[in-house]
């Protein structure tokens, strides 16, 4: 898996990583962390987001303990670190999760950091682990062991230069190490070999015309993935694109050019194609492909839908069976992911959103149920349990749901607005029109806009509380 920058994610995840931006210029810590954190479940190789989740982290620890320590108290980062340990090579998608949830509690854990850079290099996240491995050897200086993985992390990133300067330390506190001054000199030789390119010449696999053609190749490929003008631009891309990778079928990046390059010109089968090629090729464990694979076949419905023509006679019936067929799609989609990861819960959360709007309502609460054992997606999943109950007539039982969700969210943003109001819709419903009222005064109080609650608030003291 490569790490991806903020254009290469998903347009969700881009718009909920600019409102956790936001949140923690706020100082609004909390809904920072539980933003980012959501972010990176769906896209873990998203290192932007990693590096200002590790500065919210530090940030709040400053500023004292919120919401997070209430939830994960310290008494539980233990078990949660023994998870994250265990799973680092066999599970390293579940340990990032596991040891970003000790960091929410203790951003300086050692352990927390040495496991998530255990679990970033399983996943091949370089970036990602050499991060928590700075970190850790701040807060621990003379743990030797740390400082070699530390230096090796520099020196496979190519930052020989890093490397030797903390062999050239830890050699000064252990001048008598063979072992660290013979891998101080390893370093000085890599440098020379890897300088230029030399080190594949050595190995046989290059030579000096490799070295100047891959650096332009590299410097043409930049240049492409920046602009394309024009649609014949893009369809001379594809064309050069499908011949390079009939000599390396498996090319990641050439696969994923070519499947934006047919987005870009609307050719939705053909992006279809070399998206599902590209999941092969990473393993099929990516679930950002399996994401994109479902936005665009959801997308491809769409526009067969805003094709028909209303004057036909069979209009009617197409529109219904394409109408069909998304829906399947859609759940059918949602469900593959489920069982792809079942340990991801992020997935759960998302089919139950699914069957919600479809009005599987059953369906949705069984979703939801066990979606909220994810921290990030709790009270999400208590918001949308309660509207579920609502839907089914369990007023009470929603009325329970709703107030739990409302008690753990402490910021008061646009989710606790809505979560707020759905607990006055219900009360309503349960004939409480005065313990009604009070919830649409705490959302009128901070934002008479928010749906109809002036209006509502309006008509109670204007005495017409139906």
């Amino acid at each position: 898996m490569a790490e991806k920058e903020l254009s290469e994610v998903a347009p969700f995840c881009r718009e909920q990583f600019d409102k956790g931006k936001a949140a923690y210029n706020r100082q609004n810590f909390d809904y920072a962390i539980e933003l980012l954190g959501g972010v990176l479940q769906l896209e873990p190789a998203f290192y932007e987001a990693r590096e200002m989740l590790r500065a919210t982290q530090f940030k709040r620890a400053k500023v004292g303990k919120g919401f997070f320590s209430k939830v994960l108290g310290r008494a539980s980062v233990s078990p949660t670190l023994a998870k994250a340990q265990m799973m680092a090579k066999r599970k390293p998608l579940e340990a990032l999760i596991a040891a970003e949830q000790v960091l929410n509690v203790d951003p300086a854990n050692v352990a927390a950091h040495k496991a998530l850079a255990d679990a970033a290099t399983a996943a091949e996240l370089p970036r990602t682990a050499l991060l928590s491995l700075e970190i850790a050897f701040k807060h621990a200086p003379a743990d030797r062991k740390l400082a070699l993985t530390l230096a090796d992390a520099y020196a496979n990133a190519g930052q020989i230069g890093r490397a030797e300067a903390i062999y050239g330390e830890a050699i000064k506190a252990n001048p008598n190490d063979q072992e660290l001054q013979q891998a101080l000199k390893d370093l000085a030789a890599r440098r020379t070999m890897a300088e230029g390119g030399y080190d594949s010449i050595a190995g046989g696999k290059g030579s000096y015309r490799d070295i100047l053609r891959d650096k332009a190749r590299a410097a043409e490929l930049e240049q492409e993935s920046r602009i394309v003008n024009s649609e014949e631009g893009t369809r001379d891309l594809i064309e050069r694109y499908t011949v390079e990778l009939e000599k390396e079928p498996a090319n990641r990046k050439l696969l994923r050019s070519l499947a934006d390059a047919y987005s870009q010109l609307g050719e939705l089968e053909q992006t279809l194609h070399y998206l599902r090629l590209l999941r092969e090729a990473s393993g099929g464990s990516d679930p950002s492909i399996d994401r994109e694979i479902i936005s665009v076949s959801l997308k491809k419905i769409d526009n067969e839908l805003a094709g028909l023509d209303p004057d036909d006679e069979n209009y009617e019936q197409q529109r219904q069976a394409l109408r069909s067929e998304r829906e399947g799609v859609e759940i059918q989609s949602a469900k593959e992911l489920v069982d792809r990861y079942p340990s991801d819960l992020q997935h759960r959360f998302e089919l139950g959103k699914v069957y919600f709007r479809l009005g599987k309502i059953n369906e949705a609460i069984g979703e939801f149920q066990k979606a909220q054992a994810n921290p990030h997606r709790k009270i999400a999943s208590l918001g949308f349990l309660g509207q579920c109950f609502s839907k089914r007539g369990l007023h009470d039982v929603a009325v329970r749901t709703l107030q739990k969700a409302v008690d753990e969210k402490q910021a008061f943003d646009e989710e606790k607005k809505e979560l707020i109001y759905q607990l006055g819709l219900a009360l309503e419903a349960m004939g409480r029109p005065n313990d009604a009222i009070e919830q649409f005064k705490q959302i009128y109080e901070q934002d008479i806009g928010f749906k109809d609650v002036a209006a509502k608030v309006d008509a109670f003291y204007a005495g017409d509380t139906q």
